[in-house]
This record gives C-alpha cells, sequence and structure tokens, in this order.
C-alpha cells in the first residue's frame, strides 16, 4: 500500500536557494559587524546601534523559534489526526471556545494551523470551529505565552500583554468563527485531488518517523529563522534611523499606533514564537499598539494569506481579514483603557 503524505505538513517549507540566501544574509551581517568594529566609533555609531538592536532581538527569540520547531515537528510526526478529530464529537455550541482552547495542548505554528484546519474539517469538524483552531493555536500555544513572558519580564504591562494576548487571541478567533457561521466545507475549500487517498495514511515505521522529525525540525526552524532574522533586521533599522519623533508621533494616537503595528506585523510575518521580542523593543508604544502586533500578526500575515488563498475558496481571505482587524482594534483599544 504506498504511503501519502500527512496534510498536516506544512505548506511553505524552505527550499535550499532560501537556505543559501538566509546564510548569506547572516554572514554579510557579521562580515558588517566585523568591519564596523575595527573602525573609527565615532563613524559607525549608527552601525554599532543597529547590531546592538539586530543582535538583542536574535539571541533572546532564537531558543523560542528551536523550541517552538520542536513542538511543531513533535506534533507533526506524532500525534495523530484523530486526537485533534475529538473537536467534533462535542456539542455544537461549545464547539469554538474549545477549538480555541485547544491551542494551547498543539503548539503549531501558523503555517501548520492551515492544512490542520483542512483536514479537520474534511473529518467532520464543524468549519467554523476548524477555522477557530487555525486562528487560536499559533497564539495561545505553550512556546508563544512563555516567550511573550520572557520579552515583556520586568515591565510593569508584563500581565497586560501575556493575559491579554492570551484572552483577545482567544476572543478574536472565535468571533472570525462566529461569522464564518454554517457554512460547509464544500463551500470554504478549494477542491483536492488527494482527498481521495487520506485515508490511505500511514505513519510508518518508528525509523521512518523520527528521521521525518528531524527533517521537519530542520526545516521548521530555517523556514521560522529566515523571518525573524527579516524582522530583527527591519526592526532593527526603523530604530536606529526613523527619529524618535516620528514613532512617539504614531504612538501617541492610539488608533493609529495600532493600526501601524497591525500592519507592520502583517508586512514582517514574523512566526510567533518570536514576535514578542520584536514588538517589545518598540518600547515608545503602548500595551495596545503591542497587542494589535502580537495578535493580529500570526493570524493574518503575507505569507498567512497566500496559504489562505491556495486552501479556501475566494472570499474566506477577506473574510478573515476584515473580522480579525476589526476584533483586534477594537479588543486592542480597549485593553489599553482599561489596563494601560
Amino acid at each position: 500500500m504506498a504511503q501519502i503524505a500527512d496534510p498536516r505538513r506544512i505548506a511553505e517549507l524552505p527550499r535550499p536557494a532560501d537556505r543559501r540566501t538566509a546564510i548569506a544574509v547572516g554572514a554579510l551581517l557579521v562580515a558588517v559587524a566585523l568591519v564596523v568594529s575595527v573602525g573609527d566609533p565615532g563613524r559607525f555609531a549608527w552601525v554599532r546601534t543597529f547590531f546592538v538592536i539586530f543582535g538583542s532581538l536574535l539571541i533572546q527569540a532564537l531558543p523560542f523559534v528551536m523550541l517552538g520547531a520542536l513542538a511543531a515537528a513533535l506534533v507533526e510526526v506524532f500525534v495523530p489526526i484523530g486526537t485533534f478529530e475529538k473537536l467534533a464529537a462535542l456539542p455544537r455550541p461549545l464547539q469554538l471556545p474549545a477549538a480555541a482552547l485547544a491551542g494551547i495542548a498543539f503548539p503549531i505554528c501558523e503555517c501548520g494551523s492551515v492544512p490542520v484546519a483542512r483536514r479537520l474539517m474534511q473529518r467532520g469538524l464543524m468549519p467554523s470551529a476548524a477555522v477557530t483552531f487555525m486562528l487560536a493555536a499559533p497564539v495561545l500555544n505553550p512556546v508563544v505565552i512563555a516567550s511573550t513572558f520572557v520579552a515583556f519580564r520586568g515591565r510593569t504591562t508584563l500581565w497586560t500583554m501575556v493575559g491579554g494576548r492570551f484572552l483577545l487571541g482567544m476572543v478574536v478567533a472565535i468571533a472570525v468563527g462566529w461569522v464564518i457561521g454554517n457554512r460547509s466545507k464544500d463551500e470554504l475549500l478549494k477542491p483536492n485531488p488527494e482527498e481521495a487517498h487520506e485515508h490511505l495514511l500511514e505513519l510508518g515505521r518508528p525509523e521512518a518517523r523520527w528521521r521525518r522529525f528531524f527533517v521537519h525540525l530542520g526545516n521548521d526552524f530555517l523556514f521560522m529563522g529566515r523571518f525573524l532574522l527579516l524582522g530583527a533586521t527591519i526592526a532593527a533599522a526603523i530604530q536606529t534611523f526613523l527619529p524618535t519623533s516620528v514613532l512617539t508621533g504614531l504612538a501617541e494616537r492610539p488608533v493609529v499606533s495600532v493600526l501601524a503595528m497591525m500592519g507592520l506585523a502583517a508586512a514582517l510575518s514574523l512566526c510567533s514564537e518570536s514576535d514578542a521580542f520584536v514588538a517589545a523593543s518598540f518600547v515608545q508604544f503602548g500595551p495596545s499598539a503591542m497587542l494589535g502586533f502580537l495578535v493580529f500578526g500570526p493570524m493574518v500575515d503575507l505569507k498567512l494569506v497566500a496559504l489562505y488563498a491556495g486552501t479556501f475558496r475566494r472570499g474566506f481571505t477577506r473574510t478573515v481579514v476584515l473580522v480579525a482587524a476589526a476584533a483586534t482594534l477594537v479588543g486592542a483599544l480597549w485593553v489599553g483603557v482599561a489596563f494601560g
């Protein structure tokens, strides 16, 4: 019997070219740092500032990227898809909150949650509950919560950020699921020629499963690491070259600051295991703006929009973006008023 690949496989794994690009960029940054270290300190002060910010972001975030890749690979290879399907046995009114809370137990990254949601729909879970799980898991999983705690440790807003991210992430995911409503899987999913063969799925021998585990671990780490590298570079550049008065001006306008940080999160496409460190580096912004970054980014970013467009029918991506943006904006502003 032919072995069929598990549809939970992350849709975008790094190609060799991506790895070479990441290595080349890293080598270039190291070379610049070496040149600066032997040059005139006054002349290269801005470069030193850039590398201090860039390096601190990487040092803090990389362990959580590795931990997230490790947890995701374990779930990918060793957790049967039937574990998720138990949600379908719950009464329909309980499926949305249960699907959101299931993200605590399954540390799946943003990209990995999309094929999981598709498979859950095919196995009978209410589509709105599957979408809720897809959006909640990257925000609520324990690796993300731990990284958020470490990123904001020592600040007066620590518990506002940790608790706010957890609660607002759950509320936004449930809100999107509620708007999806009673739509059937046929109304949401694009046809997949592999569906007829999915019942032939086999996990294979233990040796093969461990081999798959290490392949997923390496691929996931490189895939998430390149976005961390890009995000840390952009964040460091913004804080080095953009006048403080500009950032302060944005931060002083609540709605504009939240929308700006949400847009930045969508553009950077960071993994949720590391985005808290980037958000925390923008010290000019308040809790509302940072929560907008931390909740909206793992649900809607550029790579996810491409995945949604390839997996779901027309209109789904627009619904997710609009509902998630509106719910995040309102919720983040409320947190700022109540606890800021």
